[in-house]
């Protein structure tokens, strides 16, 4: 399964590997390999991690904390205790090498360094009171994003995932009204005048 990476934030694109939260859960994230090939997908993080099962079981619950936490900020709430000391303590680990060269920015460090890194990020947009934290309008997706727009306008975690999904189903229910609409009027009667009694 392909990754999506539209929420803004390596923090909230990890929350969003588990799909349709509140229907039918997809976890994108089954085994480490996933993990793995999680990172390497995210521009923000190092080329190449291993993940053993402890790691990947850690980078599940930061996932987790951080959806519960994201959420908590959509919906105005206070942040669940239980997230929050698993996001600072996460964050609290090694961060990754950064160095640059001709070629640009290179990053390295193992997994707890990635994880550490997103929980920072994740801590930084959490903790912005400008942040426009939206949940996607598209029915069944639960992904959380930041929304960057002009008038924070946005209604979609991403066009290409979303957006095309509900504006192909508006088109296929306006196309179903129209033509019901068609079939009534096909069907309408003559008025019988008094004469034909």
């Amino acid at each position: 399964m392909d990754f999506a990476f539209v929420s803004g934030n390596p923090a909230l694109d990890l929350a969003g590997t588990v799909l349709s939260r509140r229907d039918e859960p997809i976890d994108v994230l089954a085994a480490p390999a996933d993990l793995e090939r999680w990172v390497v997908e995210c521009d923000e993080l190092p080329d190449r991690v291993t993940a053993d099962v402890p790691t990947f079981e850690s980078a599940l619950s930061l996932r987790e904390a951080t959806y519960r936490l994201a959420l908590d900020r959509v919906l105005d709430r206070p942040f669940d205790p239980a997230s929050l000391e698993i996001i600072n303590d996460t964050a609290a680990g090694p961060v990754p090498t950064i160095k640059l060269s001709d070629t640009g920015l290179h990053t390295s460090g193992d997994l707890r360094a990635v994880l550490s890194q997103i929980a920072r990020s994740g801590i930084a947009v959490l903790a912005d009171p400008h942040a426009c934290l939206k949940e996607c309008g598209r029915t069944g997706c639960t992904r959380i994003y930041l929304d960057r727009s002009r008038g924070a306008r946005r209604t979609w975690c991403g066009m290409d995932e979303c957006g095309n999904r509900v504006k192909a189903a508006a088109y296929r229910a306006r196309r179903r009204a129209e033509t019901t609409a068609e079939g009534h009027g096909s069907g309408t009667q003559t008025p019988v005048t008094p004469a034909e009694w």
